[in-house]
C-alpha cells in the first residue's frame, strides 16, 4: 500500500525549496538554480510514486509543479524565473529564525530520501543523471539536443519510469 498523502494536503512549491534551501544551509553545500530545478523535480517525481497506487489515477502529489523538458534538464519555469538572477552561481539563503513548514511524516520521509540520495550531487551532474532517465528523454522526443523546448514531462511517465526503479 502507498503512503496516504493526500492532494488536499499538498505542499506549496515554496515550501519545499525553502526546506531545500535551508538543508544545503544547514550542510555548508552551495545549490545553483540547476541544482534546486533538479532536486526539486525529484521530490516531484518520488512523490508521485509515494503518494500514487498507478499511473492511471495520478491525484496526489507534494506540491503543484509543472517541468518542462528543457535543454539542461528538468525545469519549473516558474521556478527558473525565480531563481535565474543567480545564473551558475550559488543561491544565496539567509539563515532565519523564519517558521519553516511542518511536512507530515511521509512527505518528510521523501525530502529526506531524495535529499540523501541526489543531495550530493551537482547541478552538472543531477542534468546528466536526468538525461539518462525516460520521463526527460520521451518529453524531448525528437527534439536537437540544444534546441529549445517546452514540452510538459508527463507525471504519467514520471510516475512509470520510478515506479519501475523501486522495483
Amino acid at each position: 500500500m502507498k503512503n496516504s498523502h493526500n492532494k488536499n494536503d499538498m505542499y506549496s512549491k515554496d515550501d519545499i525549496i525553502n526546506w531545500i534551501l535551508t538543508k544545503a544551509t544547514e550542510e555548508n553545500d552551495e545549490i545553483t538554480p540547476k541544482k534546486l530545478q533538479k532536486i526539486l523535480f525529484y521530490v516531484y517525481a518520488w512523490g508521485l510514486v509515494f503518494f500514487n497506487e498507478t499511473s492511471e489515477d495520478i491525484r496526489n502529489s507534494v506540491f503543484d509543479g509543472e517541468f518542462q523538458a528543457w535543454v539542461h534538464g528538468p525545469v519549473d519555469p516558474e521556478v527558473y524565473h525565480l531563481y535565474k538572477s543567480y545564473g551558475y552561481s550559488p543561491i544565496k539563503k539567509e539563515v532565519t529564525d523564519e517558521k519553516t513548514t511542518n511536512f507530515n511524516d511521509d512527505v518528510q520521509n521523501v525530502l529526506n530520501q531524495v535529499w540523501n540520495i541526489y543531495g550530493s550531487y551537482s547541478g552538472d551532474e543531477l542534468e546528466s543523471i536526468t538525461h539518462q532517465e525516460d520521463p526527460w528523454k520521451i518529453a524531448r522526443g525528437k527534439t536537437s539536443p540544444l534546441e529549445i523546448s517546452q514540452t510538459r514531462i508527463n507525471d504519467k511517465n514520471i510516475f512509470n519510469y520510478y515506479e519501475k526503479m523501486m522495483s
